[in-house]
């Protein structure tokens, strides 16, 4: 998914796909550790995905912040 399908995403789904990242990175170090991993690839596409939500939900944290003041 890239970044301009996120910014169309409201913060509900975005913690919920933050989360199922989150549960399948898990999985896949497991699977690194027992040699079971076909595409290691995928790790760091995982971990990049996490990064950009977890961005995303910063900007708007500070875009609301932003607007209190």
């Amino acid at each position: 998914m890239n970044a301009t399908q996120l910014r169309t995403m409201d913060d509900a789904a975005l913690k919920k796909q933050l989360d199922d990242l989150h549960h399948e990175l898990f999985n896949m170090r497991f699977q690194r550790a027992a040699g079971q991993l076909p595409n290691f690839n995928r790790l760091t596409q995982v971990k990049r995905e996490i990064a950009r939500i977890q961005t995303l939900l910063r900007e708007r944290v500070g875009a609301e912040e932003a607007k209190a003041k």
